[in-house]
């Protein structure tokens, strides 16, 4: 059995003593401020930085050509060898603003796949931050890209748990999957805008949720985008183009684009003002999604569609306009929208998506037109505060229950046309237990006349039309007298 003693006891501690104070003379020795390396050709950066320095750089900046022999090195002085290993190094700022990554030399990082048990090794390609590029460089806390680059790799920067801030170039038009996935202290993304702004507004797929942020800064000729006057000229925006722009407040659409693109304003918390011209034809989904600030939105009547979750979560709406442009209103294009009080649904409407006004919690009265032949599921959750749904079907519309869930169904009534009261009861729109019958024209006194001119049309639900539409259409002639049309 071994035994200790007094003596051993205390050698043991003053060895741990001197071993930590090692450590820090060692952490002492670090070279904290930043260091420019300029290369002449790509793949010397090895020839540039000596073995003594290279694990005591913590901050450094290229200037050049690197490719995989120089990006190879730079994860060694982040941390980890080209195999994924450890190693000894500290760096922690690494500016590669005026460098350009360059195909050729040694592959930078080398990963071995267990399913088929071979190794897949990594090249570097012109003006791309390959996949794995950084993966693993737990010591990195800021990056700033190249102005060339145009696309990040699947899992480039994976598990850099230390990376608390990044800079994208304009120049960026992909992201690939979990790019910056396990970057749990990732707080500030800032975004490089173009000059003009339009090559920045045109690009359809900048994924830019894949970057796990919660707020993305803007920068257009080195100031902070807050108001935004896209310029004329620009046919569309792009999906994710201001994605996560809370600091916006106001945004000027010109009347030369054409679609919003998906996700095009999601989570701009701060937007309060956004004007939709009439040159609009479709809104994506998500594009305003989580716009909490926004109190109202009118929808042009060049709008045919309405995507899903387009406008979901703005909780600060109070009032939508919805054209009778619009055909289809998309899934939980609404849901969330717990200030909207009053909306609008035009006999243009022919579905309803699911969940779309679900969670719509101050919505009091809703109409729902006979042009509608489907509503999706959920759509009316948790529409607590509803007391009155006016419905124009001489035939109940086939329904899941589920629609009207979470809404008090006990004290809500339900207005159906006269002499449906029975057919509504046994159907599932029973789920209300006041029923009443109404005149779904609200004209009470019908004339007609055969020897005068039209004046105006409405639709059952009283908007005006332009020309005759299918269904029951109410007519107002020039002696005052109104009729009731039915259009084949």
């Amino acid at each position: 059995m071994r035994t200790f003693t007094l003596k051993g006891l205390f050698l043991t501690a003053v060895f741990m003593v001197l071993g930590c104070l090692a450590i820090h003379a060692a952490d002492d020795d670090l070279i904290t401020r930043q260091i420019t390396v300029k290369l002449d050709e790509a793949g010397t950066l090895p020839d540039k930085i000596g073995s003594i320095k290279k694990y005591k750089l913590t901050n450094l900046k290229i200037v050049g050509e690197i490719n995989g022999t120089d990006l190879r090195f730079i994860r060694e002085m982040a941390g980890k060898d080209v195999n994924g290993n450890g190693t000894a190094g500290k760096m922690a700022t690494l500016d590669l603003s005026e460098a350009k990554i360059v195909k050729g030399g040694d592959y930078y990082y080398s990963r071995y796949r267990s399913t088929s048990y071979v190794h897949t090794d990594y090249y570097t390609s012109d003006d791309v931050i390959g996949e794995y590029a950084f993966e693993n460089c737990s010591g990195l806390t800021s990056v700033t890209f190249p102005s060339s680059v145009t696309s990040i790799g699947e899992y480039a920067f994976s598990g850099c748990s230390g990376l608390t801030s990044v800079t994208i170039p304009s120049s960026v038009t992909s992201i690939g999957d979990s790019a910056f996935s396990g970057c749990s202290n990732l707080k500030e993304c800032n975004c490089i805008l173009a000059s003009d702004l339009e090559n920045s507004l045109v690009l359809s797929h900048r994924f830019w949720y894949r970057i796990p942020v919660d707020v993305i800064k803007y920068y257009q000729n080195g100031q902070e985008l807050t108001k935004l006057e896209i310029p004329f000229g620009v046919d569309r925006i792009g999906d994710c183009s201001f994605y996560k722009g809370a600091n916006l407040t106001s945004v000027t659409i010109p009347s030369s684009v054409s679609s919003i693109g998906r996700d095009a304003f999601s989570g701009c918390s701060g937007l309060t003002s956004v004007t939709i011209p009439s040159s609009v034809t479709s809104i994506g989904g998500y594009a305003f999604s989580g716009c909490s600030g926004l109190t109202s939105v009118t929808i042009p009547s060049s709008v045919t569609s309405i995507g899903s979750v387009a406008f979901g979560n703005c909780s600060g709406l109070t009032s939508v306009t919805i054209p009778s442009s619009v055909t289809s209103i998309g899934s939980s294009a609404f849901s969330g929208c717990s200030g909207l009080t009053s909306v609008t649904i035009p006999s243009s409407v022919t579905s309803i998506g699911w969940s779309a006004f679900s969670g719509c919690s101050g919505l009091t009265s809703v109409t729902i037109p006979s042009s509608v032949t489907s509503i999706g599921d959920s759509a009316f959750e948790g529409c607590s505060g509803l007391t009155s749904v006016y419905v124009s079907w001489e035939s109940p519309l086939s329904i899941n229950a589920s629609i009207f869930e979470n809404v008090n169904t006990k004290s809500c009534i339900l207005y159906v046309p006269k002499r449906t009261y029975d057919d509504y009861w046994l159907s599932n729109w029973g789920v209300f237990d006041n029923i009443e019958e109404y005149d779904v024209t609200g004209i009470d006194n019908v004339t007609t006349s055969s020897d005068v001119k039209e004046i105006s049309r409405y639709s059952v639900n009283g908007q005006r039309l332009k020309v005759p539409t299918k269904g029951l259409n109410i007519v107002k002639y020039s002696d005052g007298s109104v009729k009731k049309v039915v259009v084949q």
